[in-house]
């Protein structure tokens, strides 16, 4: 600068010229490319905010279920973004859920960081938490890269560069022009300045020549004296209206923090509801701000009952107690639009009632007499339709501002759209629960029918492989009389585990064949029957649960001469079993099950009780109530739901109650309830008469399966009987032509139903064909289906089912021979 101030002032012009054209020039481009900088990296946070909230909202489905191929589709959707550089999604646990590449090569972070942005050289990162009913489920992460920005600061600095040469240039050449008429006005100027200033003579004037500029500047050099005393009293005057001014200011300046101050308070009112999906949670926390931030002495929010033609206050404030509980009792809940002056707010308007004395509705005058002067009621409105008015009221008159009135109607605005949304969020959560549950009964049924489908099949496996049990178990009690006790009580358990599966099998067919049940009544005792279910579920009680560590102990409290009851024994006992095997699982741990008899009432109301006590967990009120029901279970995948249904169906079908007392942590009892029946209904049950049959019967039995060849054989020869045995339809056929042409013919035929390539009904067809006069008896375990639904095949005389009892098989016997036997 000193080198300069030696520089003629011509030369001084232009250099000066030249620096300011030069440094305004600079300073221009470096605050145009900060702003340029500043600019695009807050619209890309602008823009990424919104994305990420999109994102978190779309993936909370994903999340709740870990569906990772659905999180994967949404991440793949920021293709169509080519800001993004890369994005993730993590679970709560912090691990990456599903992630997003636009080059395929970089991965998102392995792990989220802490909430919030965070600027770095390559661009601008984000992580934002996914809410769902006010938990976090997750992280969304976001990537944005400044490729963008540094492109354009690329170009403009190019440009910058060519119009600062230019612009010097130019400035050099109009400089040189033009600093001549300037410099010599100057510095005549200068000159009879300073000659003023060495002689204090005022009186000088310099002339007034030159250009436009400086003859104005001359006459103010002229003029400056004279206008001292003016300039002072203008500059008074200018402080004056300085100070106005910024009193105005001011007071602008407080009505836009107040105006930012409410659309803040609206933001975070809305990110607070936008957290919630209860329409109830969201009036709270509005109300609640309100309140404290507006503020407001009284808020509450009513909803409008469209069928009654009422608006209902559901959410009060609580600054002003007393009149909350007034506003708040059952007689003042409901409020009639008509009779409140709430009309115009129910047609979308905005009600400001500025002083609320003197006004005649019931509502105001509530309002009054709790010490409240102005009202505003802001409709909910949503759609075009109003669904709710939210009020809020204060202790002053008129004291409500326009803004805060346009700031109540924004309001109103976005608490109506949360609650629309919680609405149908709620409904969508009914709905999809209606649907769950809808699946899994379907799932259960479409199990059933399944499990139908199979019973038909393996019927006839079940009953064939049951069957040499059954007759040798029958053979055995019937002839052999040196058997001991502890012999015969064992194969007499054996006979009744042999009934309770062929009763079993009969009954699969339910499951696919709905239809009622043909209960046969006959007098039993339930204590052996008792016995008899702890003999048959020992290894399920005593020994599987010792093999994990487990001790059950089984006690039994059986009074003593019980009078019969009516009912099907093996029905009577698998539901017993069931009640033994749901105490058995609901003691993990181990303890004791204790079952008990005693005689119950007197009289006609008298009942024999059969209870089944576990010491086990027990179960609450609600489990209790619906453990009845068909496919209810709380066992998870260890249960089918189907156990205590069973035994609730058997004991309707018998005519019983069933009982149940349990709470959690101190057992369970199950208590049988079965009605005494009159002695004239027990005694109806005469005892079997003897069956007679004819001895020596020349048999030919016929079926595909050897070990029920065999029993059947060894039995029927047991009985007296020459039997010949045939493997399969086609063998019994010619054994049966064979014996017919050597004179030595067959006195009746039993033969299977389903057997391969010639089955039952081609068997007894040929054999009747051949000797019409010859009986064919058909065992099969398709036989009570068939005698149920009248499907008798032709040509067969009779039907028995699997597996056979003695006494059935010799009534069949004696029927079909009886007029043609041989003595």
């Amino acid at each position: 600068m000193s080198r300069l101030q030696e520089f003629p002032l011509r030369r001084r012009l232009t250099v000066l010229i030249l620096a300011s054209t030069a440094s305004a020039l600079l300073l221009a481009c470096g605050l145009l490319a900060g702003y340029q900088w500043q600019e695009f990296r807050g619209a890309l946070v602008r823009e990424m905010g919104p994305l990420a909230d999109m994102l978190a909202a779309n993936t909370q489905a994903a999340l709740s279920f870990q569906d990772a191929a659905a999180a994967e589709a949404n991440l793949g959707a920021l293709q169509a973004e080519p800001k993004v550089a890369r994005a993730a999604i993590y679970g709560k646990d912090g691990a990456r859920f599903a992630g997003y590449s636009r080059d395929g090569r970089t991965e998102p972070p392995k792990a989220p960081a802490a909430d919030g942005y965070r600027f770095g050289p390559r661009g601008v990162e984000l992580f934002r938490p996914v809410m769902l009913n006010g938990k976090r489920i997750g992280t969304i992460y976001l990537d944005a890269d400044l490729a963008e920005v540094y492109r354009r600061l690329r170009i403009f600095a190019g440009i910058g560069v060519l119009v600062l040469v230019g612009s010097l240039l130019f400035a050099l050449v109009v400089s040189a022009w033009l600093q001549r008429p300037i410099s010599r006005p100057l510095l005549e100027l200068a000159e009879t300045a300073g000659g003023i200033a060495e002689r204090k003579d005022f009186g000088v004037r310099v002339s007034a020549d030159g250009w436009r500029e400086i003859r104005t500047l001359k006459d103010a050099f002229n003029r400056m004296l004279d206008g001292i005393q003016e300039s002072e009293r203008a500059l008074s005057t200018a402080n004056a209206s300085l100070r106005q001014e910024v009193a105005e200011r001011r007071g602008a300046e407080e009505r836009i923090r107040a105006q930012v101050a409410r659309l803040e308070m609206l933001n975070r009112i809305t990110r607070a509801i936008g957290e919630r999906q209860d329409i109830r949670s969201i009036f709270q926390v509005v109300i609640r701000m309100v309140e404290e931030h507006l503020p407001v002495d009284f808020c509450c929010v009513g909803l409008l009952d469209e069928a009654a033609g009422t608006i209902r206050i559901e959410s009060v404030g609580v600054h002003h107690e007393a009149l909350g509980m007034a506003v708040t009792a059952d007689a003042n809940r409901t409020l009639v639009p008509d009779a409140n002056g709430l009309v115009p707010c129910l047609q979308g308007r905005l009600v400001y009632d500025a002083e609320l004395r003197g006004l005649d509705f019931p509502f105001p005058r509530r309002l009054a007499a709790g010490g409240l002067r102005a009202m505003v009621a802001a409709p909910l409105l949503v759609e075009s339709k109003v669904f709710g008015i939210f009020f809020a009221a204060r202790t002053s008159p008129e004291s409500f501002s326009s803004g805060e009135c346009e700031f109540l109607t924004q309001l109103s605005g976005h608490v109506a759209l949360a609650a629309n949304q919680g609405q149908l969020y709620a409904a969508l959560q009914q709905a999809y629960e209606d649907l769950r549950q809808t699946q899994q009964a379907v799932m259960q049924q479409e199990r059933l029918r399944a499990l139908g489908q199979m019973a038909s099949g393996i019927a006839h496996d079940i009953n064939n492989a049951i069957s040499p049990v059954a007759l040798y178990t029958e053979s055995l009690l019937e002839n052999e009389p040196n058997l001991s006790a502890r012999a015969r009580d064992y194969l007499g358990t054996i006979q009744h585990a042999i009934d309770d599966v062929a009763q079993t099998v009969a009954r699969m067919r339910e499951f696919y064949r709905q239809r009622e049940s043909q209960l046969q009544l006959t007098p039993l005792q339930v204590n052996p029957l008792i016995q008899q279910v702890l003999e048959l579920s020992r290894a399920r009680w005593s020994d599987m649960p010792q093999q994990r560590g487990i001790t059950i102990k089984v006690a039994t409290e059986l009074a003593p001469d019980l009078p019969p009851v009516l009912g099907i024994e093996s029905e009577i006992r698998e539901a017993l079993v069931n009640l033994l095997f749901n105490g058995v699982d609901a003691m993990p741990s181990g303890g004791t099950i204790t079952l008990r008899t005693r005689l119950q009432g007197s009289g006609a109301a008298s009942a024999v009780a059969v209870e089944v006590a576990d010491t086990g967990i027990g179960m609450d009120e609600d489990t209790r109530r619906r453990c009845l029901e068909p496919f209810f279970t709380t066992k998870g995948d260890r249960g089918t739901g189907l156990g205590l249904a069973m035994v609730y169906g058997t004991v309707r079908r018998h005519g019983a109650e069933i009982e149940i007392d349990s709470a959690k942590g101190q057992g369970t009892v199950m208590r049988l309830l079965f009605p005494v029946p009159a002695q004239a209904a027990v005694a109806t049950a005469a005892p079997e008469a003897p069956v007679r049959v004819p001895k020596r019967l020349r048999l030919l039995v016929i079926d595909d399966d050897p070990l029920l060849i065999k029993s059947l054989r060894d039995t029927l020869e047991t009985d007296g009987h020459q039997v010949v045995a045939a493997n399969g339809g086609q063998a019994g056929i010619e054994a049966f032509t064979s014996a017919q042409a050597r004179g030595e013919p067959f006195i009746a035929v039993i033969t299977d139903l389903g057997m391969p390539y010639v089955d039952g009904r081609k068997v007894a067809s040929e054999i009747k064909a051949a000797s019409p006069q010859t009986p064919v008896i058909m065992l099969t375990g398709w036989g009570q289906r068939l005698v149920t639904e009248g499907d008798i095949p032709p040509h067969v005389d009779r039907v028995l089912n699997k597996p056979p009892k003695l006494r059935e098989l010799r009534e069949a016997l004696a029927q079909c021979l009886a007029p043609s036997a041989p003595s």
